[in-house]
């Protein structure tokens, strides 16, 4: 019987080691495979950007508001490179995850798909 007991256990301590998750797994990159303005970068932009890139008076001149606006920064580069600058990071408050930023790559990588 303790044998049975013992196996049992050392079943259940199996199956619970499988389903615990390393923290550091939550900063791996896994996007969605299709990324979107729409579902996944306007969001971002809502979230992080326009607070400053948005309204009458963009920080820098630059508006991130519109997909043609994201689009267009995003076609020059300068989007990836400034998500992930690590001297002068943007969004000022730090780098987005790097789920965050792999969405982006992805999005530009895909050709900027809209909806």
């Amino acid at each position: 019987m303790n044998r049975s007991i013992l196996t049992a256990s050392a079943v259940l301590l199996l199956l619970w080691g499988c389903g615990t998750t390393n923290s550091l797994d939550d900063e791996q990159p896994n996007p969605p495979v299709d990324v979107t303005y729409e579902a996944n970068i306007q969001p971002l932009m809502y979230n992080y950007c326009t607070t400053c890139h948005g309204g009458p008076v963009p920080s820098a001149g630059l508006r991130l508001t519109t997909y043609q606006e994201v689009r267009n920064i995003a076609e020059g580069g300068q989007l990836v490179q400034r998500v992930n600058d690590t001297t002068n990071p943007m969004p000022p408050s730090g780098l987005l995850s790097a789920q965050e930023r792999e969405l982006i790559t992805q999005w530009v990588e895909n050709g900027f798909p809209e909806n």
